[in-house]
């Protein structure tokens, strides 16, 4: 991965090793004072964001950042994984399908067959069904994790305002 992107946070190591960073090679400017949106990751879908570290970052906007990198992380592999065993899941029953109904997995051309929108409509049900729980998990962590992040942002959002009210009170008594 590019040695531009110096990561300190080990759960760093984690999404780097994923193949959005083998694929693209993305990595922001050293110099860069944003957050930087990478390119979809090819299993999950999900655009990974490289967080800016401010030189003078409090321990609150370091909780916040970290928490949002952490999120990112859990995010990554639940979609990765769910990706994987979606695709994984279809290809089986495409071929069992295609199978029972006595058709080649690729017809003489070489394209490769498939099943009409009623038959595959079984299939995403069948999944959705099956993945249930575990969607409904997933939905409540990330409305929990949201949330935590909302609210840290707030907290970060007054600690900014009650510094700046700080510094300006300060230099007007001098």
């Amino acid at each position: 991965f590019p040695s531009c992107c110096n990561f300190s946070h080990p759960l760093y190591k984690l999404l780097c090793l994923s193949t959005f960073y083998k694929a693209s090679g993305f990595c922001p400017p050293s110099h860069s004072c944003h957050d930087w949106i990478g390119p979809p990751d090819r299993c999950s879908n999900l655009r990974p964001i490289i967080f800016h570290i401010p030189k003078n970052e409090s321990q609150l906007e370091q909780r916040l950042r970290e928490f949002r990198q952490e999120t990112q992380v859990w995010n990554q592999q639940f979609w990765a994984n769910q990706n994987m065993s979606f695709r994984k899941e279809k290809e089986e029953f495409l071929c069992t399908r295609l199978r029972a109904k006595g058709v080649q997995l690729r017809d003489e051309t070489g394209q490769k067959a498939m099943l009409n929108a009623e038959e595959m409509a079984e299939f995403y049900k069948l999944f959705l069904s099956k993945n249930f729980k575990k969607h409904l998990c997933y939905n409540r962590d990330w409305y929990r994790r949201n949330f935590v992040i909302t609210f840290l942002m707030g907290q970060v959002a007054f600690q900014r305002a009650w510094r700046r009210f700080g510094l300006k009170r300060t230099k007007a008594e001098n």
